[in-house]
Protein backbone atom coordinates (compact mmCIF):
# COMPACT_ATOMS: atom_id res chain seq x y z
CA UNK A 1 0.00 0.00 0.00
CA UNK A 2 1.27 3.45 -0.90
CA UNK A 3 2.13 5.55 2.16
CA UNK A 4 1.07 9.13 2.82
CA UNK A 5 4.69 10.22 2.48
CA UNK A 6 4.98 8.55 -0.92
CA UNK A 7 1.78 10.24 -2.09
CA UNK A 8 2.99 13.64 -0.87
CA UNK A 9 6.31 13.10 -2.62
CA UNK A 10 4.55 12.09 -5.83
CA UNK A 11 2.44 15.26 -5.80
CA UNK A 12 5.55 17.36 -5.13
CA UNK A 13 7.22 15.77 -8.16
CA UNK A 14 4.22 16.52 -10.38
CA UNK A 15 3.95 20.10 -9.13
CA UNK A 16 7.65 20.75 -9.77
CA UNK A 17 7.30 19.28 -13.26
CA UNK A 18 4.27 21.44 -14.00
CA UNK A 19 5.96 24.59 -12.72
CA UNK A 20 9.03 23.91 -14.87
CA UNK A 21 7.37 22.77 -18.10
CA UNK A 22 3.92 24.36 -18.19
CA UNK A 23 4.57 28.01 -17.49
CA UNK A 24 1.39 29.19 -19.22
CA UNK A 25 -0.85 26.75 -17.36
CA UNK A 26 0.86 27.15 -14.00
CA UNK A 27 -0.15 30.82 -13.87
CA UNK A 28 -3.71 29.57 -13.44
CA UNK A 29 -3.10 26.34 -11.55
CA UNK A 30 -1.37 28.13 -8.69
CA UNK A 31 -4.59 30.09 -8.02
CA UNK A 32 -6.40 26.92 -6.94
CA UNK A 33 -6.79 25.53 -3.41
CA UNK A 34 -4.14 22.95 -2.48
CA UNK A 35 -6.09 19.75 -3.22
CA UNK A 36 -7.28 20.95 -6.61
CA UNK A 37 -3.85 22.31 -7.48
CA UNK A 38 -2.23 18.97 -6.68
CA UNK A 39 -4.76 17.06 -8.78
CA UNK A 40 -4.28 19.42 -11.71
CA UNK A 41 -0.53 18.91 -11.54
CA UNK A 42 -1.00 15.13 -11.53
CA UNK A 43 -3.14 15.38 -14.66
CA UNK A 44 -0.62 17.68 -16.32
CA UNK A 45 2.30 15.37 -15.46
CA UNK A 46 0.49 12.42 -17.04
CA UNK A 47 -0.43 14.46 -20.14
CA UNK A 48 3.19 15.66 -20.40
CA UNK A 49 4.41 12.06 -20.30
CA UNK A 50 2.06 11.04 -23.11
CA UNK A 51 2.98 14.09 -25.17
CA UNK A 52 6.70 13.43 -24.68
CA UNK A 53 6.26 9.92 -26.02
CA UNK A 54 4.60 11.29 -29.14
CA UNK A 55 7.20 14.02 -29.65
CA UNK A 56 10.26 11.94 -28.80
CA UNK A 57 12.89 10.61 -31.18
CA UNK A 58 12.08 6.90 -30.83
CA UNK A 59 10.76 5.04 -33.85
CA UNK A 60 7.00 4.74 -34.30
CA UNK A 61 6.81 1.10 -33.20
CA UNK A 62 8.51 1.87 -29.89
CA UNK A 63 6.29 4.90 -29.31
CA UNK A 64 3.20 2.79 -29.87
CA UNK A 65 4.54 0.19 -27.45
CA UNK A 66 5.06 2.85 -24.79
CA UNK A 67 1.55 4.23 -25.35
CA UNK A 68 0.17 0.72 -24.88
CA UNK A 69 2.06 0.54 -21.58
CA UNK A 70 0.36 3.74 -20.45
CA UNK A 71 -3.04 2.27 -21.35
CA UNK A 72 -2.26 -0.66 -19.06
CA UNK A 73 -1.04 1.74 -16.37
CA UNK A 74 -4.38 3.55 -16.44
CA UNK A 75 -6.23 0.25 -16.12
CA UNK A 76 -4.13 -0.56 -13.05
CA UNK A 77 -5.10 2.64 -11.23
CA UNK A 78 -8.77 2.58 -12.23
CA UNK A 79 -11.12 2.50 -9.22
CA UNK A 80 -11.39 -1.29 -9.54
CA UNK A 81 -7.64 -1.67 -10.12
CA UNK A 82 -5.26 -2.84 -7.48
CA UNK A 83 -1.92 -1.21 -8.24
CA UNK A 84 -0.15 2.11 -8.65
CA UNK A 85 0.27 1.65 -12.39
CA UNK A 86 3.25 1.04 -14.60
CA UNK A 87 6.43 1.33 -12.63
CA UNK A 88 4.58 0.40 -9.42
CA UNK A 89 5.26 2.43 -6.31
CA UNK A 90 8.33 4.00 -7.92
CA UNK A 91 6.25 5.92 -10.48
CA UNK A 92 5.33 9.30 -8.92
CA UNK A 93 3.07 10.34 -11.79
CA UNK A 94 0.84 7.28 -11.52
CA UNK A 95 0.86 7.42 -7.71
CA UNK A 96 -0.34 11.04 -7.80
CA UNK A 97 -2.89 10.36 -10.55
CA UNK A 98 -4.27 7.37 -8.66
CA UNK A 99 -4.69 9.47 -5.52
CA UNK A 100 -6.32 12.29 -7.50
CA UNK A 101 -8.85 9.75 -8.78
CA UNK A 102 -9.75 8.95 -5.18
CA UNK A 103 -10.75 12.56 -4.51
CA UNK A 104 -12.09 13.76 -7.85
CA UNK A 105 -14.31 12.05 -10.48
CA UNK A 106 -11.66 12.08 -13.21
CA UNK A 107 -13.26 10.60 -16.36
CA UNK A 108 -11.25 7.51 -17.27
CA UNK A 109 -12.37 7.77 -20.89
CA UNK A 110 -10.73 11.20 -21.16
CA UNK A 111 -7.36 9.85 -20.04
CA UNK A 112 -7.64 7.02 -22.58
CA UNK A 113 -8.72 9.38 -25.37
CA UNK A 114 -5.66 11.54 -24.72
CA UNK A 115 -3.48 8.55 -25.49
CA UNK A 116 -5.45 7.86 -28.67
CA UNK A 117 -4.92 11.45 -29.79
CA UNK A 118 -1.16 11.13 -29.42
CA UNK A 119 -1.37 7.79 -31.20
CA UNK A 120 -2.75 9.74 -34.18
CA UNK A 121 0.42 11.85 -34.14
CA UNK A 122 2.63 8.78 -34.06
CA UNK A 123 0.75 7.27 -36.99
CA UNK A 124 1.29 10.47 -39.00
CA UNK A 125 -2.36 11.49 -39.30
CA UNK A 126 -3.21 14.42 -41.57
CA UNK A 127 -6.54 16.20 -41.89
CA UNK A 128 -8.49 16.81 -45.06
CA UNK A 129 -11.20 18.92 -43.46
CA UNK A 130 -11.71 20.93 -40.28
CA UNK A 131 -14.13 18.38 -38.80
CA UNK A 132 -11.35 15.78 -38.90
CA UNK A 133 -8.99 18.17 -37.13
CA UNK A 134 -11.58 18.79 -34.43
CA UNK A 135 -11.61 15.06 -33.63
CA UNK A 136 -7.88 15.23 -32.96
CA UNK A 137 -8.18 18.45 -30.92
CA UNK A 138 -10.91 16.95 -28.77
CA UNK A 139 -8.72 13.96 -28.02
CA UNK A 140 -5.52 15.77 -27.10
CA UNK A 141 -7.00 18.91 -25.53
CA UNK A 142 -10.76 18.63 -25.07
CA UNK A 143 -9.99 15.68 -22.81
CA UNK A 144 -7.85 17.94 -20.64
CA UNK A 145 -10.71 20.41 -20.42
CA UNK A 146 -13.04 17.67 -19.16
CA UNK A 147 -10.46 16.44 -16.66
CA UNK A 148 -10.00 19.98 -15.33
CA UNK A 149 -13.76 20.36 -14.99
CA UNK A 150 -13.91 17.19 -12.90
CA UNK A 151 -11.42 18.79 -10.51
CA UNK A 152 -13.15 22.19 -10.46
CA UNK A 153 -16.72 20.95 -10.01
CA UNK A 154 -19.73 23.17 -10.76
CA UNK A 155 -20.66 26.22 -8.71
CA UNK A 156 -23.56 25.62 -6.32
CA UNK A 157 -26.87 26.68 -7.82
CA UNK A 158 -25.57 26.96 -11.36
CA UNK A 159 -28.02 26.41 -14.19
CA UNK A 160 -27.65 23.65 -16.74
CA UNK A 161 -26.13 20.26 -16.07
CA UNK A 162 -22.84 18.48 -16.15
CA UNK A 163 -23.19 17.61 -19.82
CA UNK A 164 -23.48 21.29 -20.73
CA UNK A 165 -20.35 22.11 -18.74
CA UNK A 166 -18.42 19.18 -20.21
CA UNK A 167 -19.25 20.34 -23.73
CA UNK A 168 -17.96 23.84 -22.95
CA UNK A 169 -14.80 22.46 -21.33
CA UNK A 170 -14.23 20.34 -24.41
CA UNK A 171 -14.74 23.37 -26.69
CA UNK A 172 -12.26 25.38 -24.68
CA UNK A 173 -9.71 22.61 -25.03
CA UNK A 174 -10.20 22.68 -28.81
CA UNK A 175 -9.62 26.44 -28.80
CA UNK A 176 -6.33 26.05 -26.94
CA UNK A 177 -5.14 23.31 -29.28
CA UNK A 178 -6.03 25.35 -32.37
CA UNK A 179 -3.94 28.17 -30.91
CA UNK A 180 -1.04 25.76 -30.40
CA UNK A 181 -1.33 24.64 -34.02
CA UNK A 182 -1.17 28.21 -35.32
CA UNK A 183 1.72 29.07 -33.03
CA UNK A 184 3.72 26.02 -34.17
CA UNK A 185 2.97 25.86 -37.91
CA UNK A 186 6.60 26.24 -38.95
CA UNK A 187 8.04 24.07 -36.18
CA UNK A 188 5.54 21.29 -36.88
CA UNK A 189 6.30 21.35 -40.61
CA UNK A 190 10.01 21.09 -39.84
CA UNK A 191 9.19 17.99 -37.77
CA UNK A 192 7.16 16.45 -40.58
CA UNK A 193 3.71 17.29 -39.20
CA UNK A 194 0.84 19.27 -40.70
CA UNK A 195 -2.31 19.95 -38.71
CA UNK A 196 -3.96 22.63 -40.84
CA UNK A 197 -6.73 21.04 -42.95
CA UNK A 198 -5.71 20.29 -46.53
CA UNK A 199 -8.91 21.94 -47.76
CA UNK A 200 -7.89 25.22 -46.12
CA UNK A 201 -4.32 24.99 -47.37
CA UNK A 202 -5.51 24.52 -50.96
CA UNK A 203 -7.97 27.37 -50.57
CA UNK A 204 -5.05 29.66 -49.77
CA UNK A 205 -2.74 28.40 -52.48
CA UNK A 206 -0.84 25.50 -50.88
CA UNK A 207 -1.20 22.19 -52.72
CA UNK A 208 -0.04 19.68 -50.13
CA UNK A 209 0.35 16.78 -52.56
CA UNK A 210 1.89 13.55 -51.23
CA UNK A 211 4.35 15.31 -48.90
CA UNK A 212 2.26 17.81 -46.90
CA UNK A 213 5.04 18.91 -44.52
CA UNK A 214 7.49 19.62 -47.33
CA UNK A 215 4.81 21.54 -49.24
CA UNK A 216 3.89 23.67 -46.23
CA UNK A 217 7.52 24.37 -45.38
CA UNK A 218 8.26 25.40 -48.96
CA UNK A 219 5.29 27.75 -48.88
CA UNK A 220 6.39 29.26 -45.57
CA UNK A 221 9.83 29.94 -47.04
CA UNK A 222 8.44 31.50 -50.22
CA UNK A 223 8.19 35.27 -49.66
CA UNK A 224 5.88 35.55 -52.68
CA UNK A 225 3.24 33.61 -50.74
CA UNK A 226 3.45 35.73 -47.61
CA UNK A 227 0.14 37.49 -48.21
CA UNK A 228 -1.76 34.26 -48.93
CA UNK A 229 -0.33 32.51 -45.88
CA UNK A 230 -1.08 35.49 -43.66
CA UNK A 231 -4.67 35.33 -44.86
CA UNK A 232 -4.74 31.61 -44.02
CA UNK A 233 -3.45 32.23 -40.50
CA UNK A 234 -5.95 35.05 -39.99
CA UNK A 235 -8.79 32.80 -41.18
CA UNK A 236 -7.84 29.96 -38.82
CA UNK A 237 -7.33 32.37 -35.92
CA UNK A 238 -10.81 33.81 -36.38
CA UNK A 239 -12.20 30.28 -36.37
CA UNK A 240 -10.31 29.45 -33.15
CA UNK A 241 -11.64 32.64 -31.60
CA UNK A 242 -15.20 31.37 -32.02
CA UNK A 243 -14.29 28.26 -30.03
CA UNK A 244 -12.80 30.47 -27.32
CA UNK A 245 -15.90 32.66 -27.13
CA UNK A 246 -18.09 29.61 -26.68
CA UNK A 247 -15.80 27.70 -24.32
CA UNK A 248 -15.04 30.62 -22.01
CA UNK A 249 -18.69 30.84 -20.96
CA UNK A 250 -17.80 27.87 -18.77
CA UNK A 251 -16.33 30.30 -16.23
CA UNK A 252 -19.82 31.43 -15.28
CA UNK A 253 -20.53 27.89 -14.06
CA UNK A 254 -17.49 27.69 -11.74
CA UNK A 255 -16.64 29.03 -8.31
CA UNK A 256 -14.45 32.12 -8.20
CA UNK A 257 -11.05 30.43 -7.77
CA UNK A 258 -11.72 27.80 -10.42
CA UNK A 259 -12.99 30.49 -12.78
CA UNK A 260 -9.86 32.54 -12.08
CA UNK A 261 -7.74 29.51 -12.94
CA UNK A 262 -9.51 29.11 -16.29
CA UNK A 263 -9.35 32.83 -17.02
CA UNK A 264 -5.63 32.86 -16.34
CA UNK A 265 -4.77 29.72 -18.32
CA UNK A 266 -7.09 30.28 -21.26
CA UNK A 267 -6.70 34.06 -21.11
CA UNK A 268 -2.99 33.76 -21.86
CA UNK A 269 -3.75 31.59 -24.88
CA UNK A 270 -6.53 33.93 -25.99
CA UNK A 271 -4.15 36.86 -26.00
CA UNK A 272 -1.59 34.76 -27.87
CA UNK A 273 -4.25 33.96 -30.48
CA UNK A 274 -5.06 37.65 -30.79
CA UNK A 275 -1.39 38.42 -31.32
CA UNK A 276 -1.29 35.81 -34.09
CA UNK A 277 -4.48 37.15 -35.68
CA UNK A 278 -3.22 40.73 -35.57
CA UNK A 279 0.24 39.85 -36.91
CA UNK A 280 -0.19 36.74 -39.08
CA UNK A 281 2.91 37.54 -41.12
CA UNK A 282 4.94 37.18 -37.90
CA UNK A 283 3.38 33.81 -37.11
CA UNK A 284 4.36 32.59 -40.59
CA UNK A 285 8.02 33.42 -39.93
CA UNK A 286 8.48 32.20 -36.36
CA UNK A 287 6.83 30.95 -33.19
CA UNK A 288 4.90 33.78 -31.52
CA UNK A 289 4.93 34.08 -27.73
CA UNK A 290 3.89 36.49 -24.98
CA UNK A 291 6.40 38.16 -22.64
CA UNK A 292 6.39 36.96 -19.04
CA UNK A 293 5.11 40.29 -17.73
CA UNK A 294 2.05 40.05 -19.98
CA UNK A 295 1.27 36.52 -18.80
CA UNK A 296 1.55 37.69 -15.19
CA UNK A 297 -0.79 40.58 -15.94
CA UNK A 298 -3.41 38.22 -17.40
CA UNK A 299 -3.15 35.99 -14.32
CA UNK A 300 -3.60 38.98 -12.00
CA UNK A 301 -6.54 40.22 -14.07
CA UNK A 302 -8.21 36.82 -13.68
CA UNK A 303 -8.59 37.50 -9.94
CA UNK A 304 -10.89 40.47 -10.52
CA UNK A 305 -14.60 39.99 -9.73
CA UNK A 306 -16.16 37.80 -12.43
CA UNK A 307 -19.34 38.83 -14.30
CA UNK A 308 -21.94 36.07 -14.34
CA UNK A 309 -23.67 37.20 -17.54
CA UNK A 310 -22.60 38.01 -21.07
CA UNK A 311 -19.56 36.63 -22.87
CA UNK A 312 -16.09 36.26 -21.45
CA UNK A 313 -14.46 37.84 -24.51
CA UNK A 314 -13.56 41.06 -22.72
CA UNK A 315 -12.02 39.20 -19.79
CA UNK A 316 -9.71 37.42 -22.22
CA UNK A 317 -8.22 40.67 -23.38
CA UNK A 318 -9.98 40.96 -26.71
CA UNK A 319 -8.95 44.06 -28.57
CA UNK A 320 -6.08 44.73 -26.21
Amino acid sequence: MTTAAEIAGAYSYCEALTRAQAANFFYGIRLLPRERRRAMCAVYAFARRIDDIGDGELDAAEKLRLLDEEVRALAAIAPAGAGAGAGGREDPVMIALADAQRWFPLPADALAELIEGVRMDVMGATYEGFDELVVYCRRVAGTIGRLCLAIFGLRAGVGGDGADAEALADDLGVALQLTNILRDVREDAQNGRVYLPAQDLRRFGVDVGEEPAAAVLAALDDERRSEELSALVRFEAARAGEWFDRGMTLTGMLDRRSAACVLAMAGIYRRLLQRIEQRPEEAVRRRVSLPTREKAWVAAWALLPLPRTGTMRGRCGAGA
